[in-house]
């Protein structure tokens, strides 16, 4: 941990800036400034990066890009919006393609202002961004120790959009097992997680007070209850939390004639965690040319 706080790697990307934030951002790189001899390392892989650096403004074209970048990269990061445009829309604010800043579709949590930011202000950003990396890694190193309490509650429509966050995060490593973003998981809108919310129970674990995991279901005409959109943030994998949310839906559905749950035919972990409390496969069922389901139920006991 130590390493990482000495040399912190950081990612660029220029979501539709004029350029003269970019050129300040190389200026940093090259030998005038030389932010690697600060430990400071650039890279062009999201999931080596600790800090997401962005320039210029959000628009249509650019939005799915920026989020999908800082999907990938590794919790704990950090966003640093550079220059007004990333840190508003600037000048392009009202622009009929524009949707806004950075923080329009991903959380900032440094601003870096000018037109063009300086390279000093940019170091700056960065140093700041290391203090929030830092407690954020802290945090989360004292939830790791605390998973054994965590606690399984009801999820209220205020935890929507949060559940919604943890459900894309979590489904990343489903879309790069079979090549394929296209995971009703992965599309699923706010508006549409609402519905669900109407019509079905949404559990929520929670470890020291940050929403980690999640799980939903319902029971149809048949008394059969349906558990679907299993969700654990990937560091709080392997620590049995999704194990315990699926018990604990059980129960809420207790007087159910069977336990109904699904997942994709190459997702071995999900299947054999759900084989190892007692569910069976009993069909599968194409959903693309990438992706079959497959169904498992258990008998209530």
């Amino acid at each position: 941990m130590s390493g990482l706080q000495k040399s912190p790697w950081v990612i660029h990307y220029d979501a539709s800036s004029c350029n003269g934030c970019d050129i300040e951002v190389l200026a940093c790189l090259t030998p005038g400034f030389d932010v690697e001899r600060l430990g400071i390392v650039n890279t062009g892989n999201p999931k080596h990066a600790d800090i997401f650096l962005v320039t210029g403004s959000v628009n249509a074209q650019n939005r799915s890009v920026v989020r999908n970048i800082y999907d990938q990269m590794p919790e704990p990061k950090v966003v640093v919006a550079l220059g007004i445009c990333a840190c508003s829309g600037g000048i392009f604010r009202e622009c009929y393609n524009v949707s806004g800043g950075v923080d329009a579709v991903i959380p900032v949590d440094v601003y870096v202002p000018g037109c063009a930011v300086r390279p000093e202000a940019i170091i700056d950003g960065v140093v700041r961004a290391l203090g929030i990396l830092e407690a954020r890694r802290a945090a989360m190193a004292a939830s790791a120790t605390a998973t054994g309490v965590m606690l399984v509650q009801r999820a209220t429509a205020a935890d929507l959009p949060e559940l919604l966050a943890i459900q894309k995060i979590a489904y990343q490593s489903e879309a790069e097992i079979y090549g394929d973003t296209s995971l009703p998981a992965l599309r699923q809108s706010l508006a549409e997680i609402t519905e669900d919310f109407d019509r079905m129970v949404f559990l929520k674990g929670v470890v020291n007070g940050k929403i980690v995991a999640s799980i939903r279901g319902y029971q149809d005409d048949q008394g059969a209850a349906h558990f679907l959109r299993l969700s654990v943030l990937p560091y709080f994998r392997g620590r049995g939390l999704g194990i315990r949310l699926t018990a604990a839906i059980e129960q809420e559905f207790s007087k159910a004639s069977r336990y109904e749950i699904f997942t994709g035919h190459r997702s071995a972990t999900n299947i054999h965690i759900y084989e190892k409390m007692g569910y069976k496969r009993f069909k599968n069922e194409p959903f693309n040319a990438n992706v079959e389901w497959v169904y498992m139920e258990k008998k209530s006991s």
